[in-house]
């Protein structure tokens, strides 16, 4: 793991930011082997998580900070995931623990252009990635950066004031449900102020949700004044719809009950990019293929527990997860393209219980096979592996 996390090329003096390792050198490897003159990476998406340590946790990136898996007792590093759009990991980045999530981008989109040289990027992040600084140095780079990301509405006052109080048609892109495994329904429609252009995307079926649990913890709250106000203070669920009144004694803040209803099933994007609304959102709306890749990373990979003390073994431990994440996504996209019908846990399931043994009878040694469970044998098609034969003798 050491080998894997090790510098290889110096910093240059007052250069910040990762230093370039034998990892780096792999990704870029990895990527190659899958480009042809056409390939561009139209689309990255980019998310951030926190990995924490049992221990001091190396020498610069462990650091106590905002702690994603609620244990800020630990030292942990930031993680940083890009991913293109047909769900493969490109690279993974590190941050010391007390990395901002908003300084991560930018640096991310430089770095990516430069590794893998790219010339036209759009990145699509999640809204506590993004700042008004990042957006402009996107937009005045040279080509500009295309970006869709996610915008604070309570937040930010032009949201709120001027995108969610202009009227216009929403365009209905997804239906509502007809049963359990059909998509969730979405509308959109496109908003301008001035020159900048946002979407306003809505799902009806969040929205009446919205409504039910907003309706059951005022209805709770009322309930609970009559008993004593002391104790509602310190729920962050109630304190957002009391207000003081008097002396010292909270009320309902019917105002803010009434403003929080126009929130309801909403959220909205911002984008430079000529892309059609409907696009826009469903673009955005991928953006969990890699929080899914982060709970890949922490439950099936098992990532944690991390033990090591040198930089460069934490870096190639990681590592060694964004590895098993490239093979995984590969071993998916094959079974897809055979048309095969698996699922993860059964293909894990057979290959552990996968063996073959080595006997001896009357002086003649054979190798015996366990037999095929779960989704092993779809697994094995798909990677184009032969099975080997259940019996054969060896000479």
């Amino acid at each position: 793991m050491a080998f894997l996390g090790e510098e290889v090329e110096a910093r240059p003096e007052g250069v910040t930011g990762p230093p370039r390792c034998l990892k780096d050198h792999i990704e870029e490897a990895l990527f190659e082997r899958r480009r042809d003159l056409f390939t561009e990476v139209d689309l990255v998406f980019f998310d951030t998580t926190s990995l924490y340590f049992e221990g001091e946790g190396g020498e610069e990136v462990g650091e106590r900070g905002f702690n994603k898996d609620h244990r800020p007792d630990l030292r942990q590093r930031v993680v940083g995931l890009a991913v293109d759009v047909q769900g493969r990991p490109i690279c993974c980045e590190f941050w010391p623990g007390n990395t901002a999530d908003v300084t991560t981008l930018k640096p991310v989109v430089e770095r990516l252009r430069q590794r893998f040289r790219l010339r036209e990027i759009t990145v699509v992040a999640d809204r506590g990635m993004v700042s008004q600084a990042t957006l402009e140095a996107f937009e005045g780079s040279e080509p500009p950066v295309g970006y869709i990301v996610g915008v604070r509405m309570r937040r930010q006052k032009e949201v709120t004031t001027e995108v969610l109080g202009k009227r216009g048609r929403w365009f209905q892109s997804v239906p509502e449900r007809q049963n359990s495994k059909d998509p969730a329904p979405l509308k959109a429609k496109e908003v301008y102020v001035e020159d900048r252009r946002y979407v306003v995307c809505l799902n009806e079926e969040e929205r009446r949700k919205d409504a039910h649990d907003r309706e059951a913890i005022v209805a709770h709250l009322r309930q609970q004044l009559r008993q004593g106000d002391k104790s509602l203070v310190g729920n962050k669920g109630y304190r957002r719809y009391l207000k003081v009144e008097g002396e010292g004694h909270f009320q309902i803040d019917e105002e803010q009950v009434k403003a929080e209803a126009r929130y309801d099933g909403l959220w909205v994007l911002r984008t430079n990019t000529a892309l059609e609304t409907e696009t826009v959102a469903h673009v955005y709306k991928n953006l969990w293929t890699v929080e899914a890749l982060f709970r890949t990373a922490k439950s099936i990979l098992e990532t944690r527990p991390i033990y090591h003390k040198c930089d460069e073994t934490i870096r190639g431990h990681v590592f060694c997860s964004f590895l098993a994440l490239v093979l995984k996504c590969e071993l998916e996209s094959r079974l897809r393209q055979s048309g095969l019908g698996w699922e993860w846990a059964e293909v894990i399931r057979g290959l552990d219980n996968l063996h073959r043994v080595e006997a001896s009878l009357q002086g003649r040694r054979f190798l015996l096979r366990s037999h095929l469970q779960g989704d092993a044998s779809q697994a094995l098609r798909a990677a184009g592996v032969a099975i080997p034969p259940t019996l054969r003798e060896l000479p």
